[in-house]
């Protein structure tokens, strides 16, 4: 089994509503040979009272030999009910948690909502680190914005940020759905991405789809070189949509990331 990939769970989502059907997939999971998740959009651990509590997660990761390495969490738990989520962080025994995307109140504002975001979480990020959770921001395509005179974009704001502890999820799909380069990226981020997400760009008939790791047009061996100079610590295979059985996409993702080396 890989010490580097990791799956992310969204992709799975449908398949993780209720406690059986969680504890089902994890088997299938840890049989593809998936030893690391992050756990996100699973339905079972949602709401105010979720069928599987963080405790209760980690014994069924722990039984499957599997680590929960990353989470997605909610921007305002994580700023607003901080201690609720270092506990359920040290519950799952994981020590990063990112956010999906720029909360709606700081996106409407544009690149001064960026600049207050970093302001504003500062604080938050800097408890979280205190208890050893480190914290990232997870990019979809609309951070690559380019506004005003200044030949910049949005997400440029985050990556030059002075605060070494505002960590970068970099997704590769979208960062090259967005016309950028992933590995330009992982040059200028040194240290500061702990986890990717990883899944491909292909070309059907329709046009571009995602796709499972290696079936598509990304430059899989350069992304893979950069992320090892970027000291990124897991690749976490994601494919927000499947055009076929997603265990299938998932165990594709894998097979290919380990004949990588990972």
């Amino acid at each position: 089994m890989s010490t580097k990939i990791a799956l992310q769970m969204y992709t799975l989502r449908d398949y993780t509503k209720t406690a059986q059907d969680f504890a089902q997939t994890l088997e299938r999971v840890h049989r593809i040979g998936y030893a690391a998740v992050q756990l996100s959009a699973v339905g079972a651990m949602d709401g105010k009272t979720p069928q599987v509590s963080a405790k209760e997660a980690r014994k069924l990761l722990d039984s499957n030999g599997i680590r929960c390495v990353a989470t997605h969490r909610n921007w305002d738990s994580l700023a607003h009910n901080t201690d609720f989520e270092i506990e359920f962080h040290h519950d799952l025994g994981c020590d990063f948690c990112a956010i999906g995307g720029m909360p709606n109140e700081y996106n409407a504002m544009g690149a001064d909502g960026y600049k207050r975001f970093l302001d504003e979480s500062a604080p938050v990020i800097e408890r979280l680190n205190a208890t050893g959770i480190r914290f990232g921001y997870h990019n979809h395509a609309h951070e690559f914005q380019r506004y005003e005179e200044h030949h910049k974009t949005y997400y440029d704001t985050f990556i030059d940020s002075p605060n070494p502890h505002f960590m970068l999820e970099i997704d590769v799909y979208w960062a090259a759905h967005a016309g950028v380069n992933p590995v330009r990226l992982f040059e200028r981020l040194k240290g500061r991405v702990p986890l990717i997400h990883a899944k491909d760009k292909e070309v059907v008939k329709e046009g571009p789809i995602m796709s499972p790791v290696g079936e598509g047009n990304m430059d899989w061996d350069g992304i893979i070189r950069a992320c090892k100079a970027a000291k990124v610590e897991w690749y976490a295979v994601e494919q927000d949509t499947c055009r076929r059985d997603p265990f299938d996409c998932i165990r594709s993702s894998y097979q290919f990331l380990r004949e990588r080396g990972l």
